[in-house]
């Protein structure tokens, strides 16, 4: 069988009609769009364009859109700019976050004298919702950063009731939605969101770029200075071909997000299913094999193999053709355990192995069942 690409959560695969836009453009529109003759004026249109229909997707105004280089700049800006220029002395999140948040936070403490509070998570890695209400309740002038799904075990964060807790206590609330932009519809006029996070590359567009959502009358300042771009919270020149690939993504995966939907559904059950048959003692972590708390997009799987097997498997698995994470892809070339999983899993299960695999609409369950034999195999070598 061909290469098995299940790593959709590290990043996807560039859809046909993604490509062909950012070609007309790059060939077509190469101008800057800062530069006032016509071939700057024409690509400052197609970028004004994007603006408006991604912004028309979340329910808001196309001003509040910035577009960035991806999920990592998109939070260092929500955060840093939070602390330096809005008065933010206290950071609420949690230990899985991803480390684009993390290592933020705790730059900021550094530099800042920011206090960070982490909300309890249980076993399964959800937010403590009575938790964060009493962090609140105690904290002055603190921005919430929580991630809506967590990139490593799917968790499903409830970002409405987190938003509405946000608002009681007169906190603002981040949220990296780097995992269900693309995959879930998100009105913001409905969900008190300050700053959010998106990334091209999670839903079938070009990496480098995203965009930060940034609520109107922020008061927020750049990270990046330089010319006026994106309406002086970003200075340099817009990847406008980017910018354009982006849009079309996000088009393409709107229009045809329940039809999509289903199918990787459909996929994800199948992979458990099969799994359960082929190795009873499997466990599933953060439980995401419970469908109404996690994404459908992806199951992180602790595999019943002996402790003196684990290194190898990762290796085996790509021997075979099959591309996976043992972890977030940010760590998955590193010896060091993954932090989210070290936060939620008791010393036994962490000796085991433990494999994210992630699916998209390129997928089948050809490719799973086929997935499914090299791990039995190689649980009973």
């Amino acid at each position: 069988m061909n290469a098995i690409y299940l790593d959709n959560a590290a990043t996807t695969a560039l859809r046909p009609e993604v490509v062909e836009r950012m070609i007309k453009v790059l060939q077509e529109q190469f101008g800057n769009p800062s530069s006032t003759h016509s071939f700057g004026r024409s690509s400052k249109s197609l970028l004004e364009q994007c603006r408006n229909n991604i912004a028309s997707y979340f329910n808001i105004s196309a001003a509040e859109i910035v577009f960035t280089s991806g999920g990592t700049e998109a939070d260092n800006l929500a955060l840093r700019s939070s602390v330096r220029d809005k008065g933010v002395t206290v950071i609420i999140t949690s230990k899985i976050e991803h480390h684009a948040v993390l290592h933020t936070a705790e730059q900021l403490q550094k530099e800042y004298n920011v206090e960070i509070k982490y909300v309890n998570i249980d076993a399964c890695g959800h937010v403590d919702y009575e938790h964060l209400k009493q962090l609140l309740q105690s904290s002055d002038k603190a921005l919430v950063s929580l991630m809506h799904i967590n990139n490593e075990i799917g968790n499903i964060l409830d970002i409405k009731h987190v938003g509405e807790l946000c608002k009681t206590y007169n906190a603002l609330f981040h949220t990296d939605t780097v995992q269900s932009v693309g995959h879930y519809k998100l009105d913001l006029q409905d969900i008190n969101i300050d700053f959010l996070a998106a990334s091209a590359h999670k839903f079938h567009g070009p990496k480098g770029v995203g965009f930060c959502f940034i609520r109107k009358e922020s008061g927020l300042k750049p990270l990046i200075f330089g010319g006026e771009q994106e309406r002086g919270y970003r200075a340099g020149t817009e990847s406008t071909h980017n910018i354009a690939g982006m849009d079309e993504a996000l088009k393409i995966a709107y229009s045809n997000l329940e039809i999509e939907k289903n199918y990787v559904t459909d996929l994800k059950s199948y992979f458990i299913q099969q799994l359960k048959v082929a190795m009873p003692t499997v466990s599933f972590n953060g439980g995401c094999d419970e469908f109404s708390s996690s994404t459908y997009t992806l199951v992180n799987v602790c595999l019943p193999i002996a402790p003196e097997k684990a290194p190898m498997l990762q290796f085996q698995l790509d021997l075979k053709g099959i591309a996976c994470s043992k972890g977030s892809a940010c760590q998955s070339g590193s010896s060091q355990q993954s932090h989210v999983l070290t936060a939620i899993l008791n010393e036994d299960k962490l000796k085991q192995p433990s494999v994210r695999f992630s699916f998209s609409i390129y997928n089948t369950k050809e490719e799973l069942d086929y997935v499914v034999g090299v791990l039995k195999e190689f649980i009973n070598s």
